[in-house]
């Protein structure tokens, strides 16, 4: 079935393009200069929408295998299309992790049939503890080309120069989300003033920014691709830039919420606000800002962890770190969009996680459509999610996906 986006406007990374039509005939999407409608063409009206090649999330949680109550595959594939997102790189920390060809292969058979491309970061040592290697040499044939420890950096040096080596034999990438676990030890929030008011053990932002280095010159070393996620503090992107500016192989990536809280938001203990990097304070919050718009930062991340209520509702410091946020991914767009407008934050959603991941796509397989205007109410029975730890539970947001195009497939969401 041929379907024509009528009167769509498509936003690029540069600016956003006048009302078209875009004519999907089940393989591309190609704008035409025809008002006439062909036969078996489904035409849809697009004039209140907004367009772009389809986003990729490179980084959200599935508990499945092991922790199905937390979020399954198939829950996720959902809550991924609530957030827009046509394909998205799978967290490997499950039970057991996602670190032999037995996992890998189940978690591709069973999101086989979804809507959204998954690819599979498979742990880079076993059962995520910071030692022994995984093989990933025989990961990378069943077509896994990244690895990391994903909750949990990987902080063994002698780790993290072997993998680095060890991809370089099939050009894969090692995301990191790296952090010195002792300087961070007991933390439960962003170092300073908010958390000494509030009596709780603080993270500082040196955790992140010495252990950003560390692997940094482990990278010069060792040559390879290195992508740091969730990035979140002013030192970090310093070494960063500059790493860039030398030549490195390395890229970088900031959870959305990132630049829609900061530490004063944490005052009223509410957990659902607990998140893994913390949330910083403000000026540090405009330096991510900025590494957005000089491209230290080359991507988006919903940074999407999933959990129970009964995990969220305990004392603050029990609480574990995470957040539901694909749900909410294109409402927190709308509003970031305000202050730095579509094109920015698509291209950190579509060509910036296409290079993180090596991938040149030249034809247009792919489309998120979504209602910039329309607004709805985050609870039981819109959350697509299986997890309501989002700090929008039961609020009004503005922002909607409408429709999706990916593989040859479309999909009408919230019709």
């Amino acid at each position: 079935m041929t379907v024509r986006f009528q009167s769509l406007k498509i936003i690029t990374e540069k600016e956003i393009l006048p009302p078209a039509d875009y004519i999907f005939d089940g393989s591309s999407l190609e704008k035409t200069t025809s008002d006439t409608s062909g036969e078996n063409e489904t035409a849809i009206d697009c004039s209140k929408f907004l367009g772009s090649r389809g986003w990729t999330d490179l980084r959200c949680f599935s508990g499945e295998p092991g922790m199905e109550y937390r979020e399954t595959l198939e829950s996720l594939g959902e809550a991924l299309t609530q957030g827009g997102m046509t394909e998205a790189v799978l967290l490997p920390n499950t039970q057991p992790p996602l670190q032999t060809k037995n996992e890998v292969a189940y978690v591709q058979s069973r999101t086989a049939h979804l809507f959204p491309t998954f690819h599979v970061q498979a742990a880079v040592t076993r059962n995520l503890m910071g030692d022994e290697l995984t093989e990933m040499l025989d990961l990378n044939h069943y077509g896994v080309r990244v690895f990391g420890e994903g909750l949990t950096a990987l902080s063994h040096s002698d780790r993290m120069m072997k993998a680095l080596q060890y991809l370089q034999k099939f050009e894969g990438v090692l995301f990191d989300q790296s952090q010195d676990p002792m300087l961070a030890l007991f933390g439960h929030m962003h170092e300073g003033m908010v958390s000494t008011c509030l009596g709780l053990k603080g993270i500082p932002d040196l955790a992140e920014e010495v252990a950003v280095q560390k692997n940094l010159e482990i990278l010069r070393y060792t040559g390879g691709r290195l992508h740091f996620q969730t990035v979140s503090t002013v030192g970090a992107l310093q070494h960063i830039r500059r790493a860039k500016e030398e030549g490195l192989a390395v890229t970088a990536d900031v959870s959305i919420y990132q630049l829609l809280f900061t530490d004063e938001d944490l005052k009223d203990f509410d957990t659902r606000l607990k998140v893994l990097p913390p949330f910083r304070g403000k000026a540090q919050r405009e330096a991510l800002v900025e590494g957005l718009k000089d491209g230290t930062l080359d991507a988006l991340v919903s940074n999407h962890v999933p959990h129970d209520n009964d995990a969220k509702n305990m004392e603050f410091d029990l609480a574990p770190f995470g957040m539901s946020g694909l749900p909410t991914f294109i409402p927190a767009l709308v509003k970031l969009a305000e202050e730095l407008g579509y094109p920015l934050l698509i291209s950190k959603l579509t060509s910036g996680p296409k290079k993180v991941l090596g991938l040149n796509e030249e034809a247009w397989t792919s489309l998120t459509v979504f209602d910039p205007d329309e607004a709805w109410v985050l609870d039981q029975g819109s959350n697509a999610s299986l997890a309501e730890n989002s700090p929008y539970w039961r609020q009004t947001v503005k922002g909607r996906v409408k429709y999706l195009v990916n593989n040859g497939k479309t999909k009408g969401v919230h019709e």
